[in-house]
């Protein structure tokens, strides 16, 4: 197995300050990424649309031009990034994991994407997710599946499945995702890296309705919680395209995260309550995490809830439809184009179809009081954890699990049902390792704080990541560190 070269296994904040100090240039960074991705990528296809290597090093001389001169974009100058394949981005590839768009340019970047880019970033190509990110399993008709770093016989995850896997592998320092039904939390799991959804608003979208909270949002995914800050400090802020956003200053995350945790109190939420099914070893390895939260010296009570979780559910569908359908409906309306898209999306934008106004009324108002039910229980603790999957990866030929322990799943999504009240309530949830089953495969956890504080997840991240280093100690045998 060939060596990972030292470049590529600095974290993202020493790779910035070495650039910055002139120990390594850009194009030296430049080569040593897309010699490792050149080597690594065929094995797992995390990362899709990569430009021409000559292009890229040209960008990359352009930037040591302009640190030669004193000047820089921002921490991310020089460093090689892969935008998901869900953002549009100018003058490169943008497929949405779908046979629509396998060819399509944009000639606009998503506002994600501008930011990335004023930061000086490089964009070197996109990671791959699944059609239109409907499902945590990375897999389309366009590029193929992305396989997991620990195990490529296994899944990614998803849908920020190419993010979390060129992450693990060292082919890229920092990702973004996005997250619906634990799109950031879930592919972070599986691969023993950070995947952070952020309260609505806090990193604006161009969503199609800029007046109605979606349910999706864009985060950071990182190995460490202070790359993960500081990706943050990029994509948050305020942007007047999308009115709801959040005008909270992002140089909050630039900020040392260390903080003292003892005698904060962590509501565990397990199973809630005996609601949902885990393969066998995931509430072991879950409940792990929870004995590293305590030697930190916080005190951890199980949560007990007095609430429907399936009513939860229920109005997460009809939502998930709604704001699903209404996007994908024209693809649906032309029968040619119809034939093209996988049954999961058909299935959503059909359901969408038959959703009346009093429907989408009750499934908000359910919302509502799911998000009073977390409210209060914020009055008792200060961080909830949860699961962050309910099984391990699983068989990478397989689309979804069809059962769990010894429940059904009813549709496509079931299986991830322990992310989905976490977004119905609203706020911040950050997948943080919690260690690996005896074959070796990953799982993480959910931290999960208070609507728009994303700060006090990150600090409480950062003295996790002290107190376990599961991404430093435990790095994927394919990526050459050991």
């Amino acid at each position: 197995m060939t060596a990972a070269p030292e470049i590529v296994r600095l974290d993202a904040r020493r790779l910035s300050e070495a650039i910055h100090a002139r120990t390594v240039s850009c194009v030296e960074v430049m080569t040593a990424y897309l010699d490792h991705i050149e080597r690594l990528n065929p094995q797992v296809n995390a990362l899709v649309s990569l430009e021409p290597r000559d292009a890229l090093l040209r960008q990359a001389r352009e930037r040591d031009e302009a640190l030669g001169r004193g000047e820089s974009a921002g921490w991310l100058h020089g460093i090689p990034q892969a935008v998901k394949d869900l953002l549009p981005t100018r003058g490169i590839r943008t497929t949405w994991g779908s046979r629509l768009f396998a060819q399509f340019v944009p000639d606009a970047d998503a506002i994600a994407v501008e930011r990335l880019r004023r930061a000086g970033a490089i964009l070197i190509g996109k990671t791959n997710v699944p059609e239109f990110g409907l499902g945590s399993q990375t897999y389309n008709d366009v590029f193929g599946t992305t396989r997991n770093a620990y195990d490529p016989a296994r899944t990614a995850g998803g849908s920020s499945g190419g993010a979390a896997v060129a992450l693990a592998l060292r082919m890229l320092p920092v990702a973004d995702g996005s997250d619906h039904a634990g799109s950031l939390r879930n592919p972070a799991a599986f691969n023993n890296v950070l995947g952070f959804r952020t309260t609505f608003g806090c990193v604006p979208a161009g969503d199609l309705d800029a007046f109605l909270p979606a349910l999706g949002v864009i985060g950071p995914m990182a190995r460490t919680a202070t790359d993960l800050a500081l990706l943050l400090s990029v994509l948050a802020g305020y942007d007047p395209r999308a009115p709801l956003s959040s005008r909270d200053s992002p140089a909050r995350f630039t900020a040392p995260l260390g903080r003292d945790f003892a005698g904060t109190r962590i509501g565990w939420l397990g199973d809630l309550g005996g609601h949902l099914p885990f393969e066998p070893g995931v509430l072991d390895v879950a409940r792990t995490a929870l004995g590293a939260l305590e030697t930190l010296g916080c005190v951890v009570d199980e949560v007990r809830l007095d609430h429907a979780m399936e009513r939860v559910w229920q109005s997460w569908l009809v939502l998930r439809a709604y704001q699903v359908g209404s996007v994908l409906k024209p693809h649906h309306a032309d029968p040619a184009r119809r034939a093209l898209l996988k049954p999961e999306v058909q299935w959503e934008i059909e359901r969408g179809a038959r959703l009346g106004a009093y429907e989408l009324a009750d499934a908000s108002a359910e919302r509502t009081v799911w998000y009073h039910v977390v409210r209060r229980l914020f009055d008792r603790h200060d961080y909830l954890v949860a699961p962050s999957a309910q099984v391990f990866p699983f068989d990478a030929e397989v689309h979804w699990p069809r059962r769990i322990a010894d429940r059904d799943m009813d549709t496509y999504h079931r299986w991830m049902e322990v992310v989905v009240p976490i977004t119905m309530a609203g706020g911040p949830a950050l997948n943080v390792p919690a260690g690996f089953n005896a074959a070796g495969l990953p799982m993480g956890v959910q931290l999960i704080g208070r609507p728009h504080d994303e700060l006090g997840c990150l600090q409480l991240a950062h003295a996790y990541e002290q107190a376990t280093g599961w991404v430093a100690r435990h790095p994927p045998p394919l990526a050459g560190l050991t």
